[in-house]
């Protein structure tokens, strides 16, 4: 590690838990970020930040004005790019020593993103629609790569870990077993713009736990957010032994 690297990330590199050894596994891991919104915006700013080596940003939408409230990696003068262009731009100004790669496509054919998965270590489910999150959570499984998921709309959100490598974490599909059940989106019902922040942050954090392979994650455990009242709970989730997905792990 050059002395350059070794400025930028001192802050993070003083933790004992983290240290040369952790920067070093942050700068040679792979984090697929699929949705460059709300969630994806704070989550790929401080994944960035911290020097994760490779971020592979998702999304085949372009930046909106009504999206500047809370999607903070787009500007003003982005409207009408695709917005993982638009986030490529501020992540590389943020730190240059990331590598960036763009995928300016909806995740729906998981055949499309194979060489990308090949390479990645951890996976984060930034979208915001259930067609999406259940087929992040089949490729999580079949591929054997831990997920992130996050979502948020109103004032409340949530952030799980579904890690495929450890034999009793549960899916997504545990958690949610209904796949025709229909997700509220920002755009239907509104979001505070700041609990986006709050989530996101927690789904990075979440991130650099599992490259690091320091802590206790939220693996098998809902955090849940209310901002309206600021309360926390966790509720336990477990593993669903007739479950259709991590049973087989079928794509």
């Amino acid at each position: 590690m050059q002395d350059h690297e070794l400025l930028r990330y001192s802050r993070q590199i003083l933790l004992p838990q983290i240290d040369i050894i952790g920067q070093n596994k942050l700068a040679a891991a792979t984090v697929m970020i699929i949705g460059l919104g709300g969630l994806g915006a704070p989550v790929a700013m401080y994944l960035a930040a911290a020097g994760v080596g490779h971020l592979i940003l998702v999304d085949a939408d372009q930046v909106e004005l009504s999206n500047l409230q809370r999607q903070i990696v787009h500007s003003t003068a982005d409207i009408g790019k695709d917005k993982v262009e638009s986030a490529s731009a501020c992540l590389s100004a943020l730190n240059p020593l990331v590598k960036i790669t763009a995928v300016p496509q909806r995740f729906e054919n998981p055949a499309l993103f194979e060489d990308y998965l090949k390479q990645c270590t951890v996976l984060v489910d930034a979208s915001d629609n259930f067609e999406t999150r259940f087929t992040l959570n089949r490729v999580s499984q079949h591929y054997k790569i831990p997920l992130v998921s996050g979502a948020a709309v109103r004032f409340v959100g949530q952030v799980s870990v579904f890690n495929p490598k450890i034999p009793d974490s549960p899916c997504y599909h545990c958690l949610y077993p209904d796949e025709d059940e229909a997700a509220e989106t920002c755009s239907q019902t509104g979001v505070l713009s700041p609990l986006l922040g709050v989530i996101g942050s927690i789904q990075a954090t979440e991130v650099l736990k599992i490259i690091t392979e320091i802590g206790e994650t939220l693996c098998g455990r809902l955090l849940m957010f209310d901002a309206e009242a600021l309360r926390w709970r966790t509720v336990n989730v477990l593993k669903d032994p007739a479950c259709p997905v991590c049973a087989t792990a079928n794509l």
